[in-house]
């Protein structure tokens, strides 16, 4: 579409659609075209800070280090100007991607080059953090100090989250605790993040008592401390607790929107509530909120595991009804409760609706659809499905040697399945 437009008379694409693009590209992990099109960019004159920052971003969190640092470098071809900000977002970058090491060795290498600023430390802080090695984000810290930086509130906030990364939890309260003493004063994140802690041990009488203490305090609670809350109590089935949480978000400025709609059906889905998933789906289209393919995913699935099949067609239809078009998880969902049922029949033909619709089947989907087969004793079909999963570059798991073996062993064709057998170990 984008080659299309581009193509159009009177439309030309500006440094704007280029970085849209760049963006979509960097995160599908299509680097040679991303490459080419900096390039393309750089002979229509239309680069800017923005392109740099995608595309750094985008080899920072596939691990590729040495061409995100070739795409720093690369700016001054461009004659596009570097400064300590733009380290500061390849730093930051690659410590998302859990490369603190190679951030700190990149550093110390251009540190000559750019004076570091607070901000600096603060990103190094955060990588080191991240790979859970503590010594050395004390180090950090210590040296942000020595050159005459005053932590802020963000630098206590990378310390805080670290020190409970690694369990280190007592630590942490000292430091809130000083915090609290000395400043800078804790900051509502600086509260979610000690709530969400205390939300795994599912401590939620201690998690409510810094939610007091926050308000108390002055901090405005935001939509991040309310889920760590609503999850939490949702974990412990406290669903009172958990709607009267929501009606007071909505009260206070802070709708949930489509992410938190979909943490709380998942929770109830993996707690095996569907018919509570099914009742925050009604919450959530009542509020205007639009459910996503996941959303539905995740109920039918529940409805299946708990062998309510009825139910678990009925979302199927809903979704049909919604306007929202299956994915490949869908149908893998959907053929696997029909399965289950024994109408294995009516798995092979969503299978071959699926397919003419052009959505790929995962190896989860062909395996099943392999099982249906073999169970029907319509062998050639099932050996047909394994040719398939080979054509579309499908590479079998263990599962899909299980079934295609069982297959064959159960048409008395014991010598191809010893074949197999012996293909799978190798």
């Amino acid at each position: 579409f984008f080659c299309w437009a581009g193509q159009k008379p009177g439309f030309a694409h500006d440094s704007m659609t280029y970085n849209s693009m760049m963006d979509i590209l960097g995160k599908t992990r299509q680097f040679e075209t991303m490459v080419s099109m900096l390039e393309e960019m750089g002979v229509k004159g239309l680069l800017t800070m923005e392109t740099f920052m995608i595309t750094m971003k985008a080899f920072a969190a596939s691990k590729e280090r040495k061409k995100a640092v070739g795409i720093f470098e690369l700016m001054k071809k461009y004659k596009v100007k570097t400064s300590i900000d733009t380290l500061n977002c390849l730093l930051d970058n690659l410590g998302r991607a859990k490369l603190g090491k190679e951030a700190q060795v990149l550093f110390e290498k251009l540190k000559e080059r750019f004076v570091p600023n607070l901000r600096t430390y603060t990103v190094l802080l955060s990588g080191w953090c991240r790979v859970k090695n503590l010594m050395e984000a004390g180090r950090v810290w210590n040296e942000m100090i020595d050159n005459g930086f005053k932590p802020d509130i963000v630098a206590y906030n990378t310390m805080l989250e670290g020190l409970l990364r690694v369990q280190k939890r007592s630590e942490a309260i000292k430091l809130f605790d000083v915090m609290k003493a000395k400043g800078p004063s804790p900051s509502v994140r600086s509260y979610t993040i000690l709530i969400r802690d205390l939300c795994k041990q599912t401590k939620m009488k201690e998690a409510i008592e810094y939610f007091d203490e926050m308000l108390d305090s002055g901090c405005q609670p935001d939509a991040a401390v309310y889920t760590c809350l609503i999850t939490g109590f949702g974990n412990q089935k406290n669903m009172g607790k958990v709607y009267e949480l929501l009606k007071e978000m909505q009260d206070k400025g802070f709708p949930p929107d489509g992410r938190m709609y979909n943490a709380l059906i998942k929770l109830m889905t993996s707690q095996r509530m569907p018919d509570e998933a099914v009742r925050l789906y009604k919450k959530m289209t009542r509020s205007g909120v639009e459910p996503s393919i996941h959303t539905f995913n995740m109920i039918m699935k529940s409805y299946f595991i708990t062998r309510n099949y009825e139910m678990g067609r009925a979302v199927w239809d809903e979704m049909s009804r919604m306007g929202c078009c299956p994915d490949d998880n869908s149908y893998t969902v959907f053929i696997g409760g029909l399965v289950s049922q024994g109408k294995s029949d009516e798995s092979v033909k969503l299978y071959k609706k699926m397919t003419r619709s052009g959505v790929e089947p995962s190896i989860h989907t062909f395996n099943m659809i392999m099982k249906s087969y073999f169970i029907t004793r319509n062998y050639e079909m099932g050996r047909a499905v394994w040719d398939e999963m080979s054509r579309m570059g499908c590479c079998p798991d263990g599962n899909s040697y299980t079934v295609f073996i069982g297959g064959l062993v159960s048409q008395g064709k014991s010598g191809d399945a010893c074949k197999y057998i012996e293909e799978m170990l190798e």
